[in-house]
């Protein structure tokens, strides 16, 4: 097996395999992102070719934001009972099928298959569950540094393929910047069924941070549930639709997942809801080039990615809980200083360094106190379903968004309505009590 020899060619120079899984789930976090960040460029050159306005393409995009969330659950049992590595290569072929589709579509009906239904159930078969199945199975020490290094995929995703697409579709229509997405996602599936292992015990090594000769190094007996060690929800179900659903029963009856779930419902919709799709056209309405408005969020995505390494750095040191309240209220504060920047390239720019920086810094303290809540094995699970809601919040707020904009004709009210939701979301958090770390956190 490719992947052995790697890992003993690797520890003979001093380096865990698990670094390895990281790169492989970053670089396809970079690929799946641009996929998903690409049509908020793409809105009004489809709008200006169908005829649709932007609250008709609104609603396939709300669906792919609720689809990408729901899913989220099933695909952190999926990885549990099936492991990654297959999770994965089918996420991939449904994300390619998607892409050609959308790229061939001509009606409404295909716009809904493909930007909608495929477009929202792919991505989500990874989601950010994957990065954080990764984190808690092959990391103890530097788990919060490789949340924010997998999390910061998703904005290197935004600076790598934003700009580009967004010169393709102003000079080659709007098919062509999709169409580097569809090779590159092929050729990191192929990587992934290559390189990728389930859990460091298939190549005989314990969690980074742990010793070689501890338990956790021992590999598991064939049977799924009775290899998982114990957790506060109990040993799991012996299907992942039970066990997800057996998750979220037990999860439920805690404080810590109602907060982090509204929370990062909130987060969903001021980041992937609002910002991903709407940013661009709002943009167009202050007389800012796409190409300009694309370039704009690319700074975001450099400054989140600084962001993003920063907090899993922070979230390794310091309380998780104000970690999160801090966040929340600097991205609230934000939003509701954009009209004010006079939208122009100083303004914008000062905007996207600042939002930047906390566009996903939310993900590793909310992905930590999970895992200290819930347990190694069944944290990727729970998140799953706060993950829902951090989708369902983006669907919402992408619909009501592009709603508002048809009806009011101006995007404004959104932005206002969002920072004060980041407010109200960083008062919450004080709902969380510092939460007892189990034995398998």
């Amino acid at each position: 097996m490719l992947a052995e020899r790697l890992a003993r060619a690797l520890a003979a120079r001093g380096i865990h395999y698990g670094w390895v899984m990281v790169a492989l789930v970053f670089a396809y976090g970079v690929a799946s992102s641009g996929a998903m960040s690409i049509p908020s460029v793409l809105l009004l050159p489809i709008s200006q070719e169908f005829g649709w306005t932007l609250g008709e393409i609104s609603g396939p995009l709300a669906l792919r934001f609720a689809l990408f969330g729901l899913v989220a659950p099933f695909a952190g049992a999926l990885m549990l009972r099936h492991g990654p590595r297959r999770v994965v290569l089918a996420s991939a072929t449904l994300l390619v099928v998607g892409l050609l589709l959308m790229l061939a579509m001509g009606s409404r009906l295909e716009m809904w298959l493909s930007l909608g239904v495929l477009l929202g159930i792919a991505p989500g078969m990874t989601a950010l569950v994957l990065g954080a199945t990764i984190a808690t199975r092959w990391f103890t020490a530097r788990r919060g540094l490789v949340l924010g290094l997998l999390g910061a995929g998703v904005a290197t995703g935004q600076l790598v393929f934003l700009p580009p697409a967004a010169w393709l579709a102003e000079h080659y229509g709007w098919r062509a910047a999709l169409a580097p997405c569809v090779g590159l996602i092929g050729l990191l599936a192929a990587l992934f069924a290559l390189l990728s292992v389930d859990r460091p015990q298939a190549v005989g090594l314990a969690p980074f941070g742990e010793p070689e000769g501890s338990a956790a190094a021992t590999p598991p007996p064939a049977s799924p549930p009775a290899s998982l060690p114990a957790s506060p929800l109990g040993p799991p179900a012996g299907n992942a639709v039970a066990l997800s659903f057996a998750a979220l029963r037990e999860a439920a009856q805690t404080r810590v997942f109602w907060v982090l779930a509204f929370s990062f419902g909130i987060c969903g919709m001021t980041s992937a809801g609002l910002m991903q799709p709407h940013f661009v056209p709002m943009c167009a309405d202050f007389g800012v080039t796409p190409v300009t408005a694309a370039g704009m969020l690319a700074l975001m995505g450099v400054c989140d990615l600084v962001g993003t390494i920063g907090s899993g750095w922070l979230s390794d040191r310091y309380d998780n809980r104000w970690l999160l309240g801090w966040y929340y209220a600097l991205r609230g504060l934000s939003l509701i200083w954009l009209p004010w920047s006079g939208f122009s390239l100083v303004g914008l720019g000062l905007f996207s360094v600042f939002f930047g920086l906390d566009y996903i810094a939310t993900v590793p303290p909310s992905v930590k106190l999970a895992a200290q809540a819930f347990g190694r094995d069944k944290a990727p699970v729970v998140f799953g379903w706060i993950f829902a809601a951090h989708q369902l919040g983006a669907g919402l707020m992408a619909f009501a968004t592009g709603l508002s904009r048809d009806l009011l004709l101006s995007y404004l009210p959104a932005f206002f309505t969002a920072g004060v939701l980041c407010l109200v979301a960083a008062l919450s958090i004080a709902g969380i009590r510092r939460p007892a770390r189990p034995a398998t956190a």
